[in-house]
């Protein structure tokens, strides 16, 4: 006798083996056993969750010999005919393959037509979203009064695609994804009757692999068995699906909480040697944050068998729920970017990367120590409209002070432009230039920029901009040569007029033309301080009470687009 796969040796012959969708199978028993019975039902819900098996096990209890009943003998000649697919009153019809009017009308011919040998002629479509709108025509006035001897079961994955004319003709339910643990737990069932060797964390990564669906779930484990030589590993499991051990979570959030950028490094590589699915590593840290965040609200609301509740509990304490929060965003749209990355590994290492620059009160510096920078300097390096944001989300790293201008410097000589001579070191990152001259006071250039009252061509060319050096009534700014072309003597000295006007002070500009700039520009700066707000704001805005009830009471999510800085009477706002 040849092998009968696990999803169909193992489909549920009755309500009392359907797994989940009791709220289903429970309107459709008491239909049955008091004998209110529509003409048209829909069936609808993701693939492999029982919406086909509902449909077989319904025409087999109206077509039991004996009787009308929610509970089929399963040994009468209708009950074997339907279970073994030969049944001549029900008609399994795919839509997905006769989609076309003529396919329907040569159907509905034969509707009036009382059944062989049941007591009702059954009609189950599966897929009806498929039929083309001529068909779903031909079907209507059928579906709505047809004969006594008919019924018609319909199944769909996307109900949005039904015309709204057949829905209001069926009486409709929506079967629901199927749990990791509802699916865990009949895996463990089946191994066991089938005298199966297999471990309980191999049969929690197939219940998580079958995301929802109940037969994708029996399909990968009859692949691990046979993977497997008959045994179900956690090792043989992790290698089918292209996984690894959960080990990694913890070591990359343990170097992430430690601060120890060369550790999260090295553990991102460790990662990235085993060549795994980096959509399904960045799902499990999604996983891991969620359930760290539910364990901040309550610890009995986390899901007992999905994470260690030690990691769980190192995680909250570690992190506050904004954290939490900004950390699960950073990762959602990381997974997103990893698609577009040229080298998923490299997409990866930056991803890790950017979970430890948007972590709050700390740098990631150019040397291999990693410091902790005191909280002055990041609120100074914030300035008056983020420092109060500091103590929650500070960038990864924020330009030191720069000089401010004195108020007496005489007026100095025009400006020029000179070209980077060979082998003359580059300047300091900008904004963080030495001050050559104590009459020059400390100043954030990256920020001074943008403060100027200029327009037009000045801003962008000082936008784009990096400053070297500023001694002797001077500064030294460096720029790209198609920037520094445009620096005519009328818009340096447009330039010179703003810096006098704001500073209080009269400074020459000397320009620098290089082919690459080393440190960050105004306009880097600026750009990425926006990001910082605005992914801070999307987590603030997550962890709002409503927000949440009206993604738990809806499944509402958060349109990021909309989330952007505005300017309200002069001053940016989020």
């Amino acid at each position: 006798m040849s092998y009968q796969v696990l999803a169909r040796k193992w489909r549920p012959a009755d309500f009392s083996q359907m797994v989940g969708q009791e709220h289903v199978v429970q309107a459709l028993v008491n239909a049955l056993d008091a004998n209110r019975l529509h003409h048209a039902y829909l069936f609808s819900g993701t693939r492999g969750v029982g919406k086909t098996t509902l449909g077989r096990i319904f025409a087999k209890s109206l077509n039991c010999e004996t009787g009308i009943t929610s509970r089929p003998c399963g040994e009468c000649a209708s009950c074997r005919e339907i279970d073994e697919g030969r049944s001549v009153d029900l008609l399994e019809i795919d839509a997905a393959s006769r989609t076309g009017v003529d396919d329907m009308r040569e159907l509905l011919e034969n509707v009036q037509y009382a059944p062989t040998r049941g007591r009702f002629k059954i009609y189950l479509i599966d897929e009806v979203h498929m039929l083309s709108r001529h068909s779903f025509n031909a079907l209507l006035k059928t579906l709505e009064e047809p004969p006594p001897h008919i019924k018609f079961l319909l199944a769909t994955t996307d109900p949005q695609k039904v015309p709204v004319t057949v829905l209001s003709r069926c009486l409709q339910f929506n079967l629901k994804r199927m749990s990791r643990a509802q699916i865990e737990a009949q895996l463990t069932y089946l191994t066991e009757q089938e005298q199966i060797e297999a471990e309980g964390a191999a049969l929690a990564k197939l219940a998580s692999a079958a995301d929802g669906s109940m037969r994708d779930g029996l399909s990968l484990l009859d692949q691990a068995i046979a993977y497997g030589a008959g045994a179900v590993t956690s090792t043989a499991v992790e290698s089918m699906l292209g996984s690894i051990s959960r080990d990694y979570l913890r070591h990359l959030f343990d170097a992430l909480r430690q601060q120890d950028a060369a550790e999260l490094l090295r553990q991102a590589r460790a990662v990235i040697e085993l060549n795994p699915d980096f959509q399904r590593v960045c799902a499990e840290m999604i996983s891991l944050l969620h359930q760290a965040m539910l364990y901040h609200a309550d610890p009995g609301l986390t899901d007992q068998g999905e994470f260690d509740q030690d990691l769980l509990a190192a995680c909250a304490s570690a992190w506050s729920p904004e954290e939490l929060q900004l950390y699960y965003q950073i990762l959602l749209q990381g997974r997103q970017d990893l698609l577009l990355s040229p080298d998923e590994a490299a997409g990866f290492e930056m991803l890790m990367l950017r979970l430890f620059a948007f972590t709050p009160e700390t740098g990631l510096d150019p040397s291999p120590a990693l410091k902790k920078k005191p909280e002055s300097t990041a609120a100074a390096a914030a300035g008056p409209a983020t420092a109060a944001a500091a103590a929650h989300v500070s960038p990864a790293k924020s330009p030191p002070a720069a000089p401010v201008a004195d108020n007496d410097a005489p007026l100095a000589a025009p400006a020029t432009v000179r070209e980077q001579p060979p082998g003359e070191p580059a300047g300091a990152a900008s904004g963080s230039a030495t001050n050559g001259d104590s009459r020059i006071p400390e100043f954030d250039w990256t920020r001074l920029a943008y403060e100027l009252e200029l327009e037009g061509l000045g801003r962008e060319i000082l936008a784009n901009s990096e400053l070297e050096s500023r001694a002797d009534g001077r500064l030294r700014i460096a720029l790209r040569p198609e920037i520094c072309d445009l620096a005519t003597a009328p818009v340096i000295a447009e330039i010179e007029s703003a810096l006098a006007r704001k500073l209080g002070v009269s400074l020459a500009l000397e320009l620098v033309a290089r082919e690459e700039l080393t440190g960050e520009t105004p306009l880097q700066a600026k750009q990425a301080r926006e990001e910082r707000e605005r992914l801070a704001a999307i987590a603030a805005i997550r962890g709002e009470s409503v927000v949440q009830k009206l993604h738990h009471a809806f499944a509402a999510e958060l349109d990021e687009s909309s989330v952007a800085k505005i300017e309200t009477q002069g001053r940016g706002e989020t």
